[in-house]
């Protein structure tokens, strides 16, 4: 009797309460609950960010061609559009190929969110996802005007180019020329390389004719 008494008090010795190893999981941080049946811990899942009554979406990879006017007409279907945008270059007014839209019912951005990410455009698949509504910039729709024209620097360019220049304004820029050919010589040099450079056509201009007029 004495010895069955001592094995089953080991035994219970040897037992620890559910109490315990809870506070001993959660010390070493390995699980966040324990399983009903027996198994490792597992971790909770981490809570996703709230979309709920988000209205914004964000388009990618969007193909030339689908413009503001283009897409207005395709996702009317699925609803109203509040407002919508693509991101343009401000110097040339070109399409960066993304933008953003926005429903006026939760509901069918979110739809739109479903069925239209990874759906194939002229050969593009397009990248629509639901902004949450704190992750909405307030400057977003500010100031935009798709109708409004770019300046077209290309020919302001050309115009600041090809204007009539005085001839000191003309030596000026010959002598601007020559240097960065002198410096361009040194480099060549200086690397070793074997090369006859060619001299700069019209760095000297010709001396005027005189016209004689008949008596």
């Amino acid at each position: 009797m004495g010895a069955k008494s001592k094995k089953v008090s080991k035994n219970k010795s040897n037992k620890i309460s559910p109490s315990s190893q809870l506070s001993n999981r959660t010390k070493e941080g390995a699980s966040d609950f324990l399983p009903l049946e027996a198994g490792p811990g597992q971790k909770l899942s981490q809570p996703q960010e709230s979309k709920i009554g988000a209205t914004v979406l964000y388009i990618g990879r969007i193909p030339h061609g689908f413009y503001e006017n283009e897409m207005q007409a395709f996702f009317s279907q699925f609803g109203k559009v509040k407002r919508l945008r693509i991101a343009r270059n401000k110097k040339t007014g070109k399409s960066k190929h993304f933008g953003f839209i926005e429903f006026e019912d939760p509901e069918v951005a979110e739809v739109v969110a479903d069925c239209m990410h990874n759906y194939l455009l002229f050969e593009h698949l397009l990248q629509v996802q639901l902004i949450p509504p704190e992750h909405v910039h307030p400057k977003l729709w500010k100031g935009f005007d798709y109708r409004k024209k770019p300046v077209d620097w290309v020919q302001i360019e050309q115009k600041r180019l090809n204007k009539e220049r005085t001839l000191e304004e003309h030596n000026k820029l010959v002598e601007k020329i020559m240097k960065r050919d002198r410096k361009r010589r040194k480099r060549i040099e200086a690397a070793g390389i074997d090369f006859e450079c060619p001299e700069i056509v019209g760095n000297i201009l010709p001396a005027p004719k005189k016209i004689k007029f008949e008596d």
